[in-house]
């Protein structure tokens, strides 16, 4: 048991130490997050945890703007006026704190410029609209040629998910076991094979209903945050009930070998005495024992009749020999020098 929380306690110590060299990440956004035109404004902004010194913007990986210190705000902007083709791609953000440290790189956004001429994609959902939880639900989008397929919530947020077809001009999106979170609206769009941030308008939008399971007991219908704390808790149930089964199989193991191995119960120390009070076997009390010694045969005469003990010193006078003990030294006679 002892290995396993020196090991816990390094691993929480090495997360700590590395949360505390690197900043938090920053979280980058794209507004407007309707679908954009040539020619629109975009503004792409970067969302920081504290302040910083500067905030650096990537485009496809490369440098191409950053802003110095913040001040007391923490959001920094970048603003694109009138977007042109050399503004479509991948951008990502970081920013450098007050100490000097780096942070981490932004979560990727895309800024997709809309073709109207491409035709909308077609949408269906299965099972159709309203679900019960726990469902396996998917949606499908298709166009008439090869393309990669962009699933969207809501219409105005990032894709969720992302597909490319090897085979055919339809994408297949599944949702596991979905939740009350999964409720809402969504819509596909597409990029051409060889334009990937070339979007489509989107398609037309499904809407998706969830509802408590029949036979559930009322206040399953918590979500997400109550399936993690579920989650969360029985995690730590099940790491308590493992510690403190290794720690009993450990005692006990050691207790049965020195068992084996010829020790005294008085001997096994307190390891052996925890484990007998676990199982309901307190140890004797300590305290002064009184001493016993066995009786004294009465001697035997030659015939094999017990012979009498001689009589108690006190009814006797001064005894001549000491068959009973030490001799008393305030009967003993003074003897004379010869």
């Amino acid at each position: 048991m002892a290995p396993m929380v020196v090991a816990f306690i390094l691993s929480w110590w090495l997360v700590a130490r590395s949360r505390a060299q690197h900043p938090r990440q920053p979280l980058l956004s794209l507004h407007p997050c309707t679908p954009l035109s040539l020619g629109d404004n975009v503004t792409l902004r970067c969302h920081l945890p504290q302040p910083a010194l500067q905030v650096l913007l990537y485009q496809n990986e490369a440098e191409i703007r950053h802003r110095y210190s913040t001040g007391e705000q923490n959001t920094a902007e970048f603003v694109f006026e009138a977007i042109e083709w050399g503004h479509m791609g991948t951008y990502r953000c970081q920013y450098e704190d007050k100490e000097r440290k780096m942070s981490a790189l932004s979560d990727p956004v895309e800024l997709l410029v809309t073709d109207v001429t491409y035709p909308r994609p077609g949408t269906m959902l299965s099972p159709s609209r309203r679900v019960e939880m726990g469902t396996n639900v998917t949606i499908q989008c298709w166009e008439s040629h090869g393309a990669t397929f962009l699933l969207h919530k809501d219409g105005c947020s990032p894709p969720i998910q992302r597909q490319d077809p090897h085979e055919g001009a339809m994408a297949t999106f599944t949702l596991l076991r979905v939740t009350p979170a999964d409720a809402g609206t969504y819509r596909c769009s597409y990029s051409l094979h060889g334009y990937p941030f070339l979007s489509s308008p989107l398609g037309d939008k499904v809407t998706l209903e969830v509802t408590p399971a029949s036979g559930a007991p009322r206040g399953t219908e918590g979500g997400p945050r109550r399936t993690l704390v579920a989650a969360v808790g029985g995690g730590c149930a099940a790491a308590a009930a493992l510690i403190f089964s290794l720690g009993l199989f450990f005692l006990l193991t050691t207790w049965r070998h020195r068992t084996r191995s010829g020790a005294s119960p008085q001997g096994l120390g307190a390891t052996e005495l925890q484990v007998s009070a676990w199982v309901g076997c307190p140890p004797p009390p300590k305290g002064p024992q009184i001493p016993t010694y066995p009786m004294r045969a009465p001697p035997q005469t030659p015939q094999g009749n017990p012979k009498p003990y001689p009589p108690h010193p006190n009814s006797m006078g001064t005894p001549k020999s000491h068959l009973w003990g030490p001799p008393d030294l305030h009967h003993r006679h003074p003897q004379t020098p010869n």
